[in-house]
């Protein structure tokens, strides 16, 4: 009986060093396509929003601290303009050449309001805060102060409903 536990042991470990090793030498023979041309790998997406939720989970139920007024919400069209727009384009943009390179695409904010809207506040802020790996989605914790994170996940929390000074400062170059 102990020799058949060993040899399903041996069975094991010899499978996960198969396995492994076929991975990667998949890998260091250029298995996964790093251009951002390259279409994604079966499962990337299914494997890439699993942990994306996992690592949000903990910051959905966050609120947002500031007043909802138009001085936070032209004080996050500044933010977005200044940081945003490179990648998630203006309202009513074009997406610009930066975003047109980019894997997987941003998402056009301005062009997704209902999507947008509908996401809690704290999901947003953490999206804000600390980027997102393997997208280009940096994270401003270090370049914007804890307000300003804030003030620009007002905006696009309330993008469909901003009123007509804080659109015209988003049309601002």
């Amino acid at each position: 009986m102990a020799s058949r536990l060993g040899w399903f042991v041996l069975g094991g470990l010899t499978a996960v060093v198969l396995f492994c090793a076929g991975a990667y030498l998949f890998i260091s023979g250029g298995g996964v396509p790093m251009a951002t041309s390259a279409p994604p790998l079966p499962l990337e997406k299914t494997v890439a929003r699993l942990a994306l939720r996992a690592s949000i989970k903990s910051s959905l139920d966050l609120k947002n601290p500031r007043p909802f007024d138009e001085t936070n919400l032209a004080a996050g069209a500044r933010v977005y303009r200044e940081n945003c727009v490179a990648c998630h384009s203006a309202p009513g943009g074009a997406p610009t050449a930066i975003a047109k390179g980019m894997f997987p695409d941003p998402p056009q904010l301005f062009e997704m309001r209902d999507m947008m809207t509908d996401d809690p506040e704290g999901e947003t802020y953490w999206k804000v805060t600390n980027g997102i790996r393997l997208t280009g989605m940096p994270g401003f914790e270090k370049t914007l102060s804890e307000t300003e994170r804030w003030q620009v996940t007002m905006l696009v929390k309330h993008a469909d409903k901003l009123p007509p000074a804080v659109q015209a400062a988003m049309r601002q170059p």
